[in-house]
């Protein structure tokens, strides 16, 4: 019996990037959520949690890393993984201090992107 598909939600304020990583996680097997507004969040529950998060650093009208620090203050969803993408790559040390356990810097190779979703999933 197969298992329940893991689920990510995608964050980006891009509407092609939110499109390419939703075909090429879906490929994967993976139950993929997208949102190019930070206030998706509060309908997180609604839907069930995400296995995985992976979020731009800097959304229109939100920033990245103020929804990091936010998730992990909150005790249901503190043990959500966050990776975090952006196209500066200094951007990796505040991504870290915002509590989001992986970076990856855009442009990214698709093989980079699918063994760290894997690493945490």
């Amino acid at each position: 019996m197969q298992g329940r598909r893991k689920k990510i939600l995608v964050m980006d304020d891009e509407p092609d990037i939110l499109e390419f990583l939703q075909v090429i996680l879906e490929e994967e097997g993976y139950a993929v959520l997208t949102s190019d507004k930070g206030e998706f969040l509060e309908q997180l529950h609604n839907g069930g949690l995400p296995d995985l998060i992976l979020v731009d650093i800097l959304l229109s009208g939100k920033d990245g890393r103020a929804i990091v620090r936010h998730l992990k203050r909150q005790e249901e969803t503190r043990h959500i993984p966050v990776i975090m993408v952006s196209a500066h790559p200094g951007a990796e040390k505040t991504a870290r201090e915002a509590g989001a356990e992986d970076f990856l810097a855009k442009p990214f190779e698709i093989d980079a992107l699918l063994a760290k979703v894997a690493n945490y999933l």
